[in-house]
């Protein structure tokens, strides 16, 4: 096996690099890329925004020479073999007379997987893969998933006690986690491109579902309310997402159910509704992320209630999820559980997480990773009213 540790510093700044992109880049990766000559830096690139520049061809410009003999290019993802708006990144590496290419994670796309690697040693390019691979792979979990499977990554954030609470008897619930915790959730909120909540968080908390970076200017994703009777609508005072500067930014999920005065209502204001078939008061989820789909949201953060997020796993919908656990034990059935509806009766009938990172923020600790659903989900029928 060929030792590469002396290429993970090199690979480290191209991630940074990619980082600077941070949710600007849907659908497409970002990835970065530097050019190492005698041990040194001596270009960098970084993809910033869906149909500009890829990084290989960036950093290779902003060299603007032939590289030197023994000259390295690492780049976070593969480089793309086929021919699109910008051109094959293998034809640029092949025309700069690079012969050193180090990769950290492989191209998701199954038809693609790969094929860079072919072109590049086909044509006397030594390439090294694997480099960073986990951290590479996990700077693009939205572009992984739909490029693979061309629907929206569903992903879901809890903030929890030691005992899986998320507020008290009373409904207290501010604040479980910490400030470097919420701040952490706020530089998700950027990633995403679309937020999702339910009904009654809206009309309980108000909140304005926007990813407020310290330092940073406020941004807006899409934002979500799944509300399938329509009744954040119903009072006199409306909620932020409806009346602040980003409520064109607003798309309500609802019913039939819901009632078309009150869609008339959210339209007249400048609300999109989206009114999903469904014979029950339920929103299907299903029918939602191929509407995503149709509209090219890629990622859809959802950031409960509890009985939200308990609905997406029931229908096994869910596909990620964030985990941050405060040290506070309530030690009270009476509490609020972050999850419900289901009734496993062995181990293996569980919901599991894979590829799981751990992370500290401050004195909470946070848990993220894929969902893996049992072969057969049971349910517990009785404990969901209709929302």
């Amino acid at each position: 096996m060929t030792d590469t540790n002396h290429d993970d510093p090199f690979m480290r700044t191209a991630l940074n690099l990619a980082r600077q992109a941070w949710g600007n880049t849907h659908p497409n990766p970002m990835v970065g890329a530097v050019v190492v000559e005698d041990g040194k830096i001596v270009a960098e690139g970084f993809h910033a925004q869906d149909g500009g520049p890829h990084a290989e061809r960036l950093a290779l410009a902003k060299l603007g020479r032939a590289p030197k003999p023994g000259a390295t290019l690492y780049v976070t993802l593969e480089p793309c073999s086929t021919h699109g708006r910008t051109g094959a990144c293998c034809d640029a590496i092949r025309e700069s007379g690079i012969r050193r290419v180090v990769v950290g994670a492989t191209d998701p796309n199954p038809d693609h997987a790969g094929k860079g690697f072919e072109v590049l040693r086909a044509a006397g390019v030594e390439v090294v893969a694997g480099v960073l691979e986990r951290e590479c792979a996990d700077l693009n979990l939205i572009f992984n998933h739909w490029i693979a499977r061309r629907t929206p990554l569903m992903a879901a954030k809890v903030a929890v006690t030691l005992d899986g609470k998320i507020a008290c008897r009373t409904g207290e619930s501010r604040w479980i986690t910490g400030e470097a915790s919420r701040a952490d959730v706020h530089h998700w909120r950027r990633y995403f491109p679309g937020i999702a909540v339910g009904a009654m968080t809206i009309l309980k908390d108000n909140p304005r579902l926007t990813a407020r970076p310290e330092g940073g200017e406020e941004w807006c994703p899409r934002r979500f309310v799944f509300d399938g009777l329509l009744r954040t609508v119903s009072d006199k005072i409306l909620p932020h997402v409806y009346t602040d500067a980003h409520r064109e930014r607003t798309v309500v999920v609802t019913t039939p159910h819901g009632g078309m005065g009150y869609v008339r209502k959210l339209r007249d204001l400048g609300i999109a509704v989206w009114v999903m078939d469904s014979s029950t008061q339920r929103v299907n989820f299903a029918d939602f992320r191929r509407r995503c789909a149709e509209e090219k949201i890629t990622g859809v953060y959802v950031e409960g209630g509890a009985q939200l997020v308990s609905e997406i796993i029931r229908a096994k919908q869910l596909d990620y999820l964030f985990s941050y656990r405060a040290p506070v034990l309530f030690a009270d059935d009476k509490a609020r559980s972050a999850f419900g509806g289901l009734r496993p009766e062995r181990l293996d009938q569980a919901v599991r997480l894979a590829d799981v990172r751990n992370e500290t923020f401050g004195d909470d600790s946070l848990m993220r990773g894929r969902v893996v659903y049992p072969e057969k989900l049971l349910l517990d029928e009785t404990v969901f009213s209709l929302r």
